[in-house]
């Protein structure tokens, strides 16, 4: 059980499109990051201040996979952004 937040940087600024997905984009650095639909929901769970089991949670939910596939795309996910410097620990 990962209880572990993962919190976006200030300089992050996300939009959302109406298709169900959207840009991040580093004001520091001017990089944009696209994220499908279940990119931005991990993101939007981020910005509420959800840990991971929440945000898995959301996930399965949201899109009826198994709760190991969502742990698995979420973790992976939000290492991600981790290694793009777009939240921190």
């Amino acid at each position: 059980m990962s209880k572990s937040n993962s919190v976006p940087r200030d300089q992050i600024v996300c939009t959302e499109f109406d298709g169900g997905e959207g840009i991040l984009v580093d004001l520091k650095t001017k990089k944009y990051y696209q994220l499908n639909e279940t990119a931005l929901l991990v993101w939007k769970g981020l910005e509420k201040g959800l840990d991971t089991d929440e945000i898995v949670s959301q996930v399965v939910d949201q899109y009826e996979v198994q709760p190991e596939s969502a742990r698995t795309s979420v973790e992976n996910l939000i290492a991600r952004l981790k290694s793009y410097r777009l939240v921190f620990s």
